[in-house]
């Protein structure tokens, strides 16, 4: 079985009322749903920032097949000193 953790998250006293209320098959079932919630949230956003250095890749494959050198760039980098 995986370990578990406890964490904290402020709601409003009504729903702290109705988990306190609730059944231990309840808390399982909204421990579970908070729990698929936060991991589909982190899978899209490895999902968005690998898709985001995929782009960063072909930008600078790009830059570099029309002759952008590291030098190159370093000095329009430093144009405004």
């Amino acid at each position: 079985m995986t370990p578990q953790a406890t964490i904290s998250i402020p709601v409003p006293p009504e729903i702290a009322q109705a988990y306190s209320l609730a059944t231990e098959t309840e808390r399982q079932q909204i421990a579970h749903k908070i729990a698929f919630f936060l991991k589909t949230t982190d899978l899209s956003r490895q999902a968005n920032l690998e898709k985001l250095h995929q782009t960063m890749d072909v930008i600078g494959q790009r830059a570099t097949e029309r002759g952008l050198t590291p030098e190159i760039l370093e000095a329009i980098l430093n144009e405004d000193e």
